[in-house]
């Protein structure tokens, strides 16, 4: 780890989870997360006012909880990263506002991030540096995406997406069916190893030779499955939970890896960086490593921890937003609920300065800016 290297606070506050990550360079020195999951539990999904409202309570404490775990003061840090895109908007808007206030503060630059390519640039903080281009299978409860990144700072391009249900969408749906509880992936994760996965023939979606090669589609696997458990009850008989958490995840991790693996092949990439929340699957990440290994393609996928939600991306993204001299965004940042993934970060006006890391903020234009501004 080198002390030149670019040190980078990340703030992610998309959905239920208030992240702060701390990174130097790619090396992770804090990770704090504060979860308002178990809050939303009993509504069976997120409610945003409620996520907001955790945010804005969370947001200092866990901020300070960082800066202590990597035994650094917010001075010493080379820019402030967040999540700017895509989220929920009031749940963002949260974020970006402490962002804004807290680069302000500092006097250090400021970096509004893609939500989806701090996914995939998290990696950079287990296995190294991403090799270029980087293929990326995204899926967690709000995307199902296919991603050829080039330049995980300026390139993102999209191959394929859902065409309705997110893969995690489908997960949280039949456990609600199932009566498990929110969220449904761990749950049906977890019952999925003591069930058959052949036992019952569950649809393939968007798996026909006419169909898009590389988006998706879990919206007629999730009502197939639906009607299937409702008939079994109506009929008066039981239905077998295991097997049916079992087939149902096998038709989803099929699809995704069966796809993402065509991905490589049909663009020449010989590996494949799967995250997202979906990506802790212990089946997705099994049945991904055995159809790579067969097809001679390295398999790339964070611990469980960084694939869910959290700072850690986002400071990551940060850091190398900084190391490779991007602009950085203007304290006008707003939060965009629908940021495509084709814009890894938000840059600002060119005011003409350079922002290289280890240098402090040039404020020529920040005292231009009214401070009501942080807050809009």
């Amino acid at each position: 780890m080198a002390v030149d290297e670019p040190l980078v606070l990340g703030i992610e506050t998309s959905c239920d989870e208030t992240g702060v990550g701390i990174v130097r360079g790619t090396t992770l020195l804090a990770d704090a997360v504060a979860s308002s999951v178990d809050t939303h539990a009993r509504f069976g999904g997120v409610v945003p006012e409620i996520a907001s409202r955790a945010h804005l309570e969370a947001m200092v404490p866990t901020i300070e909880r960082a800066l202590k775990e990597a035994g650094i003061s917010a001075r010493d840090l080379d820019g402030i990263a967040v999540t700017s895109g895509p989220g929920l908007a009031g749940a963002l808007l949260v974020g970006v506002s402490a962002a804004k206030a807290y680069a302000y503060a500092l006097g250090k630059p400021l970096y509004g991030v893609n939500h989806l390519a701090s996914h995939i640039c998290v990696d950079q903080l287990e296995h190294g540096p991403l090799p270029e281009p980087t293929m990326a299978l995204l899926v967690s409860g709000g995307h199902s995406s296919l991603l050829l990144a080039p330049d995980i700072t300026s390139d993102v391009r999209p191959l394929g997406a859902t065409i309705d249900d997110a893969a995690g969408e489908a997960f949280d749906k039949i456990a609600r069916v199932l009566n498990l509880g929110f969220p449904g992936g761990p749950v049906i994760d977890r019952l999925a190893k003591e069930g058959d996965p052949a036992s019952i023939a569950f649809p393939r979606g968007l798996t026909g030779p006419r169909d898009a090669p590389y988006d998706f589609s879990f919206s007629g696997l999730k009502t197939s499955v639906a009607r299937w458990i409702e008939a079994k009850r109506a009929a008066g008989e039981e239905v077998p939970v295991r097997d049916v958490a079992a087939s149902f995840q096998e038709a989803v991790v099929d699809v995704l890896t069966r796809k993402a693996v065509r991905a490589c092949k049909d663009e020449g990439v010989d590996h494949l960086m799967i995250g997202g929340g979906v990506a802790a699957n212990s089946r997705l990440r099994a049945l991904a490593q055995e159809r790579c290994e067969r097809a001679g393609i390295r398999l790339r996928v964070p611990r469980p921890g960084l694939c869910t939600d959290n700072g850690a991306m986002v400071a990551a993204l940060g850091a190398e937003m900084v190391a490779r001299n991007r602009r950085p965004s203007d304290l006008e940042l707003s939060a965009d609920s629908s940021l495509p993934v084709t814009e890894p970060h938000v840059p600002g006006a060119d005011h003409g300065h350079t922002h290289g890391h280890g240098h402090s903020h040039d404020h020529d234009h920040v005292h231009e800016i009214s401070k009501d501004n942080l807050y809009s």
